[in-house]
């Protein structure tokens, strides 16, 4: 996911429009990372980014819009799941790839801005959540291999699994403030595959 880090540099053909929105919401993120959320503006964002104010509040609305847009299109950015043929090597490369992005210093603060948002405001909050759902559904796809290739048990829950993998890096992320390392994202894996190989992720229909 470090290849997020600059939206302006992954801009996708469509003319003046797709133009007008990579360079918004690279602005937005520039923000962001300077100012956090609560000091994000949208007269700054335009000015920024070189668009006209009228253009950035007809098509946003608000900075909550910015904020969900910009989480939208990193999303979309986000690399897909991995797929070497073994469940170890597929959810380790979950956890680097939540690493990278934590560690990265214009994603992690990304990151941080929009998770503090999410604490008061409604509309980061469900921005945050879309696009952590979009990332949890993308990679549980390698534990419903896992499960059909026999490496863990039929029943296994693969979102509980993925989030599993990533809670304790957000965790020192977030909450601790402790550097997110390897060894840390290594040590999930293996405390969650051991978990999940065991049977604690098994769901029965109700």
């Amino acid at each position: 996911m470090e290849q997020l880090s600059r939206l302006a540099g992954t801009v996708r053909p469509g003319g003046r429009t797709a133009r007008v929105r990579a360079s918004v919401l690279d602005a937005t993120q520039d923000e962001l990372v300077e100012h956090g959320f609560h000091g994000l503006t949208m007269d700054q964002v335009a000015a920024k980014a070189g668009v006209g104010k009228t253009t950035v509040y007809r098509r946003w609305k608000s900075t909550a819009g910015l904020v969900a847009d910009l989480m939208n299109e990193l999303a979309n950015q986000s690399m897909p799941h991995a797929d070497t043929g073994g469940v170890e090597a597929d959810l380790l490369a979950n956890a680097l790839s939540v690493m990278e992005a934590l560690n990265d210093d214009r994603l992690g603060a990304t990151f941080q801005a929009v998770i503090a948002a999410a604490t008061c405001d409604e509309q980061a909050e469900q921005a945050l959540r879309a696009f952590y759902l979009r990332r949890i559904e993308e990679w549980a796809i390698v534990v419903d291999l896992a499960v059909k290739r026999g490496e863990l048990p039929e029943g296994t829950n693969a979102n509980e699994v993925i989030r599993a993998i990533s809670a304790p890096l957000y965790y020192r992320f977030v909450v601790t403030r402790e550097p997110v390392t390897l060894a840390v994202a290594e040590a999930s894996v293996a405390r969650t595959l051991a978990a999940a190989r065991a049977g604690a992720f098994v769901t029965t229909p109700d």
